[in-house]
């Protein structure tokens, strides 16, 4: 029995190569130099793997930016208006992901999407009727030649072809099947150069597969790989799926001619069943992903070995990762500050290998590594915490009319009307601003003991202030306080949350350069004390402008946390909604007439397959945000905020969280969300994001002039908002100050046109 993974934490242990990409964006270092660390990086990954006795190890996962876009930058999916600025490969590169403003021109960036049900941002492809679709890149090639260097053969891995051009987005005529008989050239010449470099097998990665496929889009893809297949050669292909079932293309996919077939039996909840119905074939190596590669939470053997051995029956099978180890955190090791007793219940990437060598072990040898799994039973015989009765018996107690809100949305609308008197077209932010050099040693300075509480409070204090005046001198309608003193918005709200734990190193990508620091859902969840009361309270003395109090939603607080796998998802989201409920409610009593609850993440747990949507994950997540702002009263508005999904085939939920506005991303996406309001007749007041903030370019007075028109032009001008589409924490002070007078001065040229 072998081992293998789907692919590998790429930024580093200490997220080596985010900082060596933020210096070459600030021009501190040269692209040879960037490419040195990148080189450093893969061959220090691949010789961890080797260490760890990992049998099949992947190369081409690594990516300085997405690897969605590496696929599409080796296949020349690169629209004209970025090979026209014609910059180096790799600047190139760097403005598809971040778009570009200088001397070469001005372009925006590629939209942005969550990958599947993870955290994880992708940048979409653009393809048009002109995309010349071919080989055109050698990533692929020079890293496979990089490992074999170092005397590593590994497993190229790419995004496959029907995965790929599913994911892209058209501008034109041609869709996904008019490129198919390019995309098979291309992938065909992909495995010639493969073999030829001594290449043994080949990992294709295919988790469009676990979303819902009509029967035409099925034959697309046997199609598209019974064509693909006649061209290996003697090269081996892997088809890697994730983050679900097959359930819809297995039959196709195990008659196919794949020599490996890698799934998913952590969520993938009928892959045991279709493995019993329709059986495996004993010419193929079954990649069974046994080990989560999504959460943090150590292995517990007993339970996977009862597993194996229901599979085992099918034929030879390879130990694998549920999907790629991205998603956690790179290892225990820099933990120093958590209980062993606790960290021994927990898995990061590093230890993930671990826990496959011993499964492995265990597996051929259980005689001899009896030890291994009794320690392993051991630990999941242990309690590990006690649970909060009185946090029980408040989620028991909860009724339906706990999750109503009075009076009604067109109700409360007048009365908010008339009490906080706003223009049309309102202008506010999402919430944070830059967090400066200073800001964050502040901050370091006061975790680490160096400066007292009232040093820490005053600077913010200060900082607060500097931040209501800018906002007051452009002319803001509704101000926020830049939230100083935050260093991430689910981290921040966990620390004065019974029930979580907080690492000090376990950072993991979510797009780009972005790293979050994920708390733990250790126990049950209450609040310990008032979160932002006290900062939310002092800004609004400094301001006769209506203040928002801003806050993280439950569903968000739960989905960019590592979750319990010992209760259920709601159990864990109501537990949330009650513990922010109060802090809503205490905004409220301290005079904040105006309180946003973000939602970001709200989509990020939604079943990939629809017909899950709503019994699995919509029926008790949009309750859980009701829940939390109920009680209020008519005449406080509450706002929530979402970006980077698809929320277009839930809009009618949205609408039905019963918020008063709701702010979405939605210029990296070209404002495609105002069809789907306006075909539902949305009831909500609506702020669909205006600039990018993703990007440092500025946007003019004329562009974001054009994009408030656009929306004017699909939805009634009193139920619009005029923000930026997401928090400016990473963005710069000087960009950002020059975007948002444009967008104040945008809007008051329109109000003044109307």
């Amino acid at each position: 029995m072998k081992t293998s993974i789907v692919g590998f934490p790429r930024v580093g242990e200490l997220r080596e190569l985010k900082f060596a990409t933020e210096k070459y964006f600030r021009k501190e270092i040269t692209a040879e130099e960037l490419e040195k660390k990148g080189k450093e990086l893969r061959t220090k990954h691949w010789q961890l793997l080797v260490d760890q006795g990992i049998d099949f190890i992947p190369s081409g996962d690594f990516s300085f930016f997405d690897a969605t876009l590496d696929t599409a930058v080796l296949l020349n999916i690169v629209p004209e208006k970025y090979q026209a600025l014609q910059l180096s490969p790799l600047e190139t590169y760097f403005a598809l992901a971040r778009g570009y403003q200088g001397e070469a021109g001005d372009v925006t960036a590629l939209a942005m999407k969550k990958w599947f049900n993870t955290n994880y941002h992708y940048m979409v492809p653009e393809i048009d009727d002109e995309t010349e679709l071919k080989l055109v890149g050698d990533k692929l090639f020079t890293n496979f030649n990089e490992a074999k260097a170092a005397g590593i053969i590994t497993r190229p891995t790419i995004i496959g072809p029907f995965t790929l051009l599913k994911l892209a987005t058209y501008h034109g005529s041609k869709q996904a099947d008019d490129f198919y008989e390019a995309a098979i050239a291309a992938y065909a010449q992909i495995f010639d150069q493969l073999a030829e470099l001594g290449c043994e097998w080949l990992q294709i990665d295919e988790p469009a597969l676990v979303l819902d496929l009509s029967p035409a889009e099925v034959q697309q893809f046997k199609g598209l790989y019974q064509t693909l297949l006649a061209k290996k050669g003697n090269l081996n292909i892997l088809v890697q799926t994730y983050f679900g079932d097959v359930r819809d293309a297995y039959q196709e996919l195990i008659a196919l001619p794949f020599d490996g077939i890698g799934l998913d039996f952590v969520e993938g909840r009928k892959t045991v069943e279709l493995l019993q119905e329709y059986g495996f074939p004993n010419d193929k190596l079954l990649f069974a992903g046994v080990v989560n590669g999504k959460n943090i939470w150590k292995n517990n053997y007993q339970e996977t070995l009862t597993l194996l051995e229901k599979i085992q029956s099918f034929g030879d099978i390879v130990l694998n990762t549920s999907c790629s180890l991205l998603h956690v955190p790179f290892t225990l090791a820099n933990e120093s500050v958590l209980a062993k007793e606790v960290t021994d219940h927990f898995a990061f990437a590093v230890e993930k290998l671990a826990e496959l060598n011993d499964l492995k072990k265990i597996v051929t040898d259980k005689e001899g590594n009896q030890r291994l799994l009794d320690t392993n039973i051991a630990l999941f015989g242990q309690q590990r915490f006690s649970r909060n009765e009185q946090v029980a018996k408040q989620v028991e107690a909860l009724s339906e009319k706990d999750f109503v809100r009075q009076p009604a949305l067109s109700e409360r609308a007048i009365v908010q009307k008339d009490k906080l008197k706003l223009p049309i077209l309102p202008t506010t932010t999402i919430g944070s601003f830059p967090q400066t050099k200073e800001v964050k040693q502040n901050r370091a300075k006061f975790k680490k003991g160096e400066i007292s509480e009232t040093e820490y409070t005053i600077f913010n204090q200060e900082k607060i202030a500097e931040c209501i005046t800018f906002q007051e001198k452009i002319g803001l309608d509704v101000l926020v306080h830049g939230e100083f003193e935050r260093n991430d918005m689910v981290e921040y709200f966990g620390e004065s949350l019974a029930g979580y734990l907080f690492t000090e190193k376990a950072w993991v990508q979510s797009y780009g350069t972005r790293c979050v620091k994920p708390p733990i859902i250790w126990g049950d969840v209450s609040r310990s004390n008032p979160i932002t009361v006290a900062y939310s309270k002092y800004a609004q003395t400094l301001t006769e402008k209506p203040m928002k109090g801003m806050l993280t939603g439950p569903v968000t607080i739960l989905n960019w946390s590592f979750p319990r796998e010992d209760i259920s998802l709601r159990e864990s989201t109501l537990q949330l909604a009650l513990a922010i409920q109060e802090e809503v409610l205490d905004l409220e009593a301290n005079g904040i007439e105006i309180i946003q609850i973000d939602e970001a993440a709200l989509r990020e747990k939604l079943p990939l397959r629809q017909t899950d949507w709503h019994s699995e994950y919509l029926d008790w997540a949009i309750p859980a945000f009701r829940l939390v702002h109920s009680k209020v009263r008519p005449t406080t508005q509450i706002h929530t905020h979402m970006c980077y999904s698809e929320f277009a085939d839930i809009i009618q939920d949205i609408d039905n969280m019963d918020a008063d506005v709701i702010s979405f991303e939605a210029s990296r996406s070209n404002l495609d969300i105002l069809d789907a309001l306006k075909a539902i007749d949305f009831q909500t007041q609506v702020g669909p994001g205006v600039y990018d903030i993703h990007s440092p370019r500025v946007p003019s007075i004329e562009e974001i002039e054009a994009t408030i028109h656009n929306i004017l032009n699909k939805l009634p001008i009193e139920k619009i908002w005029v923000n930026p589409d997401c928090g400016l924490k990473t963005r710069g002070v000087p960009e950002t100050e020059a975007s948002l007078k444009n967008l104040v001065l945008a809007a008051k040229k329109v109000r003044g046109g109307i």
